[in-house]
């Protein structure tokens, strides 16, 4: 089993609840989908063995966990599934970012995964349709890990999809970090205000609502 794997690389994470921590990234090849937003449109990868791939982390030291990034590494679980009893036979702490839509092949891999960052796709931000019936399913299956929620706020982004989000979180559990991304690519007064908007609407249901844009972007950091 071979997995098709775009960089692997020592930065610190600049989104959500761990910004600031030193991560080493592995950004799988390959995404089932295709957001307006997107900022990792990925066009190269170089095909790696599980062993190799292990003997690849060896190089690096001193840092918190194991991003699995993407693209969305989802795709490739029968590779996860071969590679990841070797993270954690290793000692490595492992962070999976993921889109949250593939709600059948995380039962397959979560035991290896101490962490989940679940996006909560948005179809007026995305430019796509809705996911909620997989984000729901995918949700059920995360929380007997530690989990938060990102959604990306676009100037596109309605109202009422964000409303859809919080429901489904109050369904599952109130105290889960919902984390408000600006879209980087379109910030300004407008968008900042549309985002302290959303804000105020989700921290009247939720616990811990946060505003957190991509701060590596804005420190000029990979």
């Amino acid at each position: 089993m071979r997995a098709r794997v775009a960089e692997v690389f020592k930065s610190i994470q600049g989104e959500g609840i761990y910004l600031g921590k030193d991560q080493v990234f592995i950004r799988f090849f390959g995404c089932n989908l295709s957001c307006g937003f997107c900022d990792t449109r990925l066009s190269f990868f170089k095909e790696y063995s599980a062993g190799e791939l292990i003997q690849a982390l060896r190089t690096y030291s001193g840092f918190h966990s194991l991003s699995l990034t993407g693209g969305e590494p989802l795709m490739q679980k029968d590779f996860l599934r071969e590679f990841l009893p070797l993270v954690k036979a290793a000692g490595f702490k492992t962070y999976l970012e993921t889109n949250a839509t593939l709600a059948t092949a995380l039962p397959d891999v979560i035991e290896y995964i101490d962490i989940i960052a679940a996006d909560f796709k948005l179809p007026s931000s995305t430019g796509l349709r809705d996911f909620w019936q997989e984000h729901e399913i995918f949700m059920r299956a995360a929380l007997g890990k530690e989990v938060f929620v990102k959604a990306v706020i676009c100037k596109s982004t309605h109202l009422a999809d964000l409303q859809t989000g919080v429901k489904l979180l109050i369904k599952l559990k109130r105290n889960i970090p919902f984390i408000l991304q600006p879209n980087s690519y379109e910030f300004d007064s407008e968008l900042a205000g549309k985002v302290q908007e959303c804000k105020r609407f989700a921290q009247g249901f939720l616990a811990d609502v946060r505003i957190i844009p991509q701060m590596h972007k804005v420190a000029g950091i990979k």
